[in-house]
């Protein structure tokens, strides 16, 4: 059944979702510290990073952090004086150390955010521009626009996937689209959305159960208490399966379910990842609140590809494309042209 692993283990993060926030940091949990002060708040929020966080192992192997050094520099930072705003400030540096984007800190006037992995390199992506390859004519199903080009090539932009993605709708897609050579999946600048959206679009790509993945989650405070890693299927629609070979435009601002809808394209022998690096961001994000109401975001669920590999910080493509200013003087979008070459 198309019901396998994949959707049983997102009912178990939802209902995790719902009920971790209530139990985890209040002030009947004595273990985490729940004083509305500067050096209370940082102290929660520390602690609170270090028994939940899920990238510790990883990210002090690629980047050598280090959490313990880390409280120590920080902590020098605080004091009793300090108002809201350079508290506020201190401890955005501080779990901004992680390079993670589901790691956020927010309060009342402000979001705190590392965004370095889409801020520091090109957009690769000019919505005026790839907007005019919809046209004005294009169809929408749920979050999906779509239309055949005049070259025979059938292009269709993904925006988000916090939409409804039915097998109906995907189907109907592809059925207008079956006379095209090929398919362009356009997912530039997609935030990401709902696990459960994207495992039902790429079952209409699919005619086998496929291996997708691993995920597995924090199962005590050590930064090693994990359990053992699962797997996760993807098995074929019972609707409309393209059987064409399909391009999928990516960059550095295609992040979170979107970094995860490109893992499990890349496992299929007819996808072609094209574009920049993907943005990353493959673990599942919790939320909680500090002493003073302030609202964290952390990962804490991991999603490993199907060779056991962490893509939190992206997926390559399998052919570089970097938006061409000359092409942009006339318009034209570099990467959809070259995936558009890809089918001649």
């Amino acid at each position: 059944m198309k019901h396998d692993i994949f959707h049983r283990l997102i009912s178990v993060m939802a209902a995790l979702l719902m009920v971790m926030p209530l139990l985890m940091l209040s002030c009947v949990d004595e273990e985490i510290p729940c004083v509305d002060s500067p050096q209370g708040n940082f102290e929660a929020l520390w602690q609170l990073m270090d028994e939940r966080y899920c990238f510790f192992d990883y990210k002090k192997k690629e980047l050598g952090i280090d959490w313990d050094e880390i409280h120590d520099r920080y902590s020098r930072r605080i004091s009793s004086g300090m108002n809201r705003e350079q508290l506020f400030q201190v401890l955005c540096d501080m779990i901004g150390e992680l390079r993670d984007g589901h790691v956020n800190l927010g309060a009342s006037f402000d979001y705190g955010r590392n965004w370095s992995y889409w801020e520091d390199f090109p957009e690769n992506y000019y919505d005026s521009i790839a907007r005019g390859y919809l046209g004005r004519d294009y169809n929408i199903a749920a979050g999906l626009s779509f239309r055949v080009l005049d070259d025979n090539v059938g292009y269709v932009r993904i925006e988000s996937f916090s939409d409804g993605m039915g097998d109906g709708n995907i189907s109907s897609m592809l059925q207008l689209l079956a006379g095209c050579r090929g398919l362009i999946i356009d997912v530039r600048n997609n935030g990401g959305g709902s696990l459960s959206n994207v495992e039902t679009l790429v079952s209409h790509f699919t005619n086998s159960k496929v291996l997708v993945g691993y995920v597995y989650h924090k199962t005590g405070k050590g930064h090693n208490d994990f359990s053992k890693p699962e797997p996760m299927y993807v098995e074929p629609a019972r609707g409309t399966r393209w059987q064409k070979d399909v391009v999928v435009i990516t960059n550095r601002q295609s992040f979170s379910a979107t970094n995860d809808f490109v893992k499990c394209m890349h496992t299929l022998p007819n996808v072609t990842l094209l574009g920049d690096r993907t943005g990353g961001g493959s673990g599942m994000p919790f939320n909680m609140e500090l002493p003073n109401g302030w609202s964290v975001r952390y990962s804490a669920v991991v999603y490993l590809d199907a060779q056991g590999q962490h893509t939190e910080f992206g997926i390559d493509p399998d052919t570089l494309v970097m938006m061409n200013q000359s092409d942009v003087i006339k318009r034209k979008d570099t990467l959809i042209e070259a995936a558009r070459s890809l089918f001649w």
